[in-house]
């Protein structure tokens, strides 16, 4: 997105907050004292967006919110934004579909995100849509806390685990955790391959180059996908245009499909998978 606009000779004042919401609105405050033409930025939370597009509002300087949407649309804005439900449900439908094929009733545990976060609720929801439509196959689902972050994650997947060692079903609200995920499954012997005795059907969202990784392994049975390439140039010309056209609330919501990648499917989409473009430039920067 920023090496699209300044291609376009559009100066681009970059910040970040690093997950900080209270410093993310001081920056946005910054710019809006720097007159800006527009805003795009990626909330922290739900109720820190509506808070920020406020402001933008206030100083009638259009804004898009990328990825991440506001708690509610009391404030207008531009928003793009997954069908994360949907995603969600597609994803572990498949999981669904290939823990059938074992003949015996699943012990299912989800990673749940921040539920501050509008996305969090989303998958989670879309988790128990896909479960709930197979009361035959899956036990009562257990829910892991994470809050988004690495070591939480760590701690509680370990706990529960202990509790209930049987678990061969995960599906992960991001695939940033994969890495807790092999942490905890390895040394207790289930960190295995599709197709090995003991493999645990794995599953989760986003679309990142770990979840790509380890679906060409064979230990990521399906991942669900955020088409960020579609969500970035949307955001982009909306706000663009918004601009050209002196709007200084501009309101629309733009909603990013997604879909589902599967074993089933991955050699025919893996590079609609942003991920999985990321990691191959990367390898082929690295050959060159």
């Amino acid at each position: 997105m920023t090496e699209t606009l300044k291609a376009r000779n559009i100066m681009v004042l970059q910040r970040n907050a690093h997950q900080d919401a209270n410093r993310q609105l001081e920056q946005i405050r910054d710019a809006i004292a720097q007159d800006v033409d527009g805003i795009i930025m990626i909330p922290q939370d739900g109720e820190s967006a509506v808070t920020i597009i406020g402001e933008a509002n206030k100083a009638g300087i259009p804004i898009g919110v990328f990825n991440r949407p506001p708690a509610d649309k009391s404030n207008p804005a531009l928003v793009v934004v997954a069908d994360n439900t949907r995603i969600a449900e597609e994803t572990v439908a498949y999981m669904a579909k290939a823990a059938r094929k074992l003949n015996r009733k699943m012990t299912p545990l989800i990673l749940v995100g921040d539920l501050g976060d509008q996305n969090s609720i989303e998958r989670k929801n879309g988790f128990y849509n896909a479960v709930n439509a197979h009361p035959d196959l899956f036990k009562k689902p257990i829910e892991v806390p994470t809050k988004w972050d690495a070591a939480t994650t760590l701690a509680n997947l370990e706990a529960a685990l202990q509790v209930e060692p049987a678990v061969d079903f995960v599906f992960t609200s991001s695939d940033f955790l994969y890495p807790q995920i092999k942490a905890v499954l390895e040394p207790l012997g289930k960190w295995k391959p599709i197709g090995d005795a003991g493999h645990v059907i794995l599953g989760g969202l986003d679309g990142d180059s770990t979840a790509y990784r380890l679906m060409q392994e064979g230990y990521v049975d399906a991942t669900g996908v955020q088409d960020l390439f579609f969500e970035a140039d949307e955001i982009m010309e909306a706000l663009l245009d918004a601009i050209e056209k002196g709007q200084t609330k501009p309101e629309k919501w733009i909603q990013d499909p997604g879909f589902a990648l599967m074993q089933e499917n991955m050699a025919e989409r893996e590079m609609d998978m942003w991920g999985c473009r990321i990691l191959k430039q990367a390898k082929a920067g690295t050959a060159q």
